[in-house]
């Protein structure tokens, strides 16, 4: 597809670009508005609701730019956002004909150098060409770019935003589950895809985490497992009791205790219980605590109607002192096995 962003053979690395890390300031934070009843089984309208209530809390401190599939759905989300009292001076509204929500696997990862801000738009085959009727939600970044003009770097090869997380002093997150599995890159290596990583992230330093948990589709996105909180300490979900991914979350929590930061400096593995065993229909599903999204002021936690809701709450308020930690619950919404930060991805100041 045609798109007039700017080309260029160097790499974001070669040009001084890098991906913050999350809490880095935001412009913007970009969702797609839920509509499949495919994906969210327990009802499209009590997920149209979880985002309401996303939005509601994010949108003061960032703009939203949100996808909406044409004018009608346009008007109705219009409609449904200013009765909940939200600022639609605040929201950005995209037409595009979408497939899903994902936005964190689908959408661009920006990055920067200084203060100019570029994309790179990897490929996107639906976790493994699982789900075929989404594979056009591969266009999206030529979408916005559009409308943003960035440069735009394409290293071709598969990559899902959900299955990176980064400090921003150069050290990365992944899992071998993903990156190493053979239905998305089967060709390359794992020193390939770390210097794919290193040249249009980056990133100088690359911490390997083995698997996932029980219900990912995703085959183990590192934002179900792990993930920076500032630029020396990690949270890891981890489970105490005997349960199917208790051995995974046990590994990964080993791994992170012997790792490095990029400058060879021990990491603070700071535990984060799991929610207790959510299903639905008898199926288990990705429900995790490390599922959250780092706003301006606040961080969006997905939480679950359980008992350890409080306690994941508790110890990321300790964590982040100068945000305000709010819980959403997303008991719907893990229905299309993800939660807030699958949804969501950040557009750096």
């Amino acid at each position: 597809m045609a798109t007039n962003a700017k080309r260029t053979k160097k790499t974001p690395r070669e040009l001084g670009y890098c991906m913050p890390a999350e809490w880095s300031k935001h412009e913007a934070v970009w969702l797609a508005w839920p509509h499949d009843p495919t994906t969210f089984t327990s009802g499209v309208e009590k997920v149209e609701e979880t985002f309401v209530k996303i939005i509601k809390l994010i949108h003061k401190d960032e703009y939203v730019n949100l996808f909406v599939k044409d004018r009608v759905m346009k008007q109705n989300v219009s409609n449904l956002l200013q009765t909940n009292k939200v600022d639609l001076k605040r929201i950005r509204f995209f037409e595009f004909n979408y497939a899903d929500v994902w936005f964190r696997d689908y959408g661009p990862i920006f990055v920067k150098r200084g203060k100019n801000l570029a994309m790179v738009h990897w490929t996107f085959n639906a976790w493994g060409e699982k789900y075929d009727e989404l594979l056009k939600d591969a266009r999206i970044p030529h979408e916005i770019n559009r409308v943003m003009h960035l440069r735009c770097f394409e290293p071709g090869i598969v990559l899902e935003g959900g299955s990176i997380d980064v400090n921003g002093k150069g050290t990365l997150l992944t899992t071998e589950q993903c990156l190493l599995n053979k239905n998305r890159n089967p060709s390359l290596k794992k020193e390939d895809i770390e210097q794919f990583l290193k040249n249009y992230l980056g990133v100088t330093h690359i911490i390997w985490l083995k698997s996932g948990i029980a219900g990912d589709d995703t085959d183990g996105h590192i934002d179900d497992l792990a993930r920076f909180v500032n630029p020396t300490t990690v949270v890891c979900g981890y489970e105490d009791d005997d349960d199917e991914n208790s051995e995974a979350l046990r590994t990964n929590y080993e791994i992170l205790c012997q790792s490095t930061d990029q400058e060879g400096n021990k990491l603070k593995v700071v535990k984060l219980p799991m929610p207790e065993n959510v299903t639905y229909d008898g199926k288990r599903l990705p429900a995790s605590y490390t599922n959250f999204y780092i706003g301006n002021r606040t961080v969006l936690l997905p939480t679950f109607e359980g008992g350890n809701d409080k306690t994941a709450t508790s110890i990321l308020q300790t964590l982040f002192p100068r945000r305000k930690v709010l819980g959403v619950d997303c008991v719907d919404l893990i229905c299309g096995f993800g939660a807030i930060h699958c949804i969501s991805q950040q557009q750096p100041s």
